[in-house]
């Protein structure tokens, strides 16, 4: 198995699945701006949407959206306890999770990235993640993790939008359960290993 990833990117979040399991990859950096990897080869030709992630599984089928593959690597390790047995009603709250996290944050973040992107609307972006963010933090009153006392492959996903958050100087420091959670994840060895991996330690 092969992750394609850009250092700090959304790509991070399977990067940490893959430690947090404790399953054996590769994984080559790619340049999104020139759409090449660290190999020279075309990123494009490897996942046309010209995006990270893309991991490549041992048959050569490639998956290309994050909460897809977080979840099959989940799944690869079930003992890591990642994600909940499929069918039951906390695989479907895990993939709450991951939707809320894809779509109302995760999104959000894209125009911040972009030099275009005018002031005015940054700020209306502001405060709409605010406002999610404002939720995640009533969500984990009283729980370790957003599943509760077992970290998941959505808390990954999660701790990159806080990464996220304090690059574009969002301020969270009045969200104390937000803060905590974010240093308990931070200190995860496997969290710790995924961050060495992209240069980010």
């Amino acid at each position: 198995m092969k992750l394609y990833f850009a250092p700090g990117a959304c790509s991070l979040s399977p990067h940490i699945a893959l430690h947090e399991a404790g399953i054996a990859h590769q994984s080559e950096k790619v340049d999104l701006r020139l759409k090449k990897t660290a190999g020279g080869a075309d990123f494009l030709a490897i996942n046309p949407k010209g995006q990270v992630p893309a991991f490549v599984l041992d048959d050569g089928t490639v998956l290309t959206e994050g909460p897809a593959i977080v979840q099959y690597i989940a799944d690869k390790a079930p003992a890591s306890g990642l994600a909940p047995a499929n069918g039951t009603n906390e695989r479907y709250q895990l993939q709450e999770w991951l939707n809320y996290i894809a779509t109302e944050l995760h999104k959000g973040f894209g125009p911040f990235f972009k030099p275009n992107t005018p002031d005015a609307y940054k700020a209306i972006l502001r405060e709409a993640i605010d406002a999610r963010f404002a939720h995640v933090e009533k969500a984990l009153e009283g729980k370790d993790y957003l599943m509760g006392a077992k970290f998941t492959v959505a808390d990954g996903y999660l701790f990159v939008m806080l990464r996220w958050a304090d690059g574009v100087k969002i301020d969270i420091t009045a969200l104390k359960n937000l803060v905590a959670y974010k240093a308990r994840v931070h200190a995860r060895p496997g969290v710790q290993a995924a961050l060495k991996a992209e240069g980010l330690s």
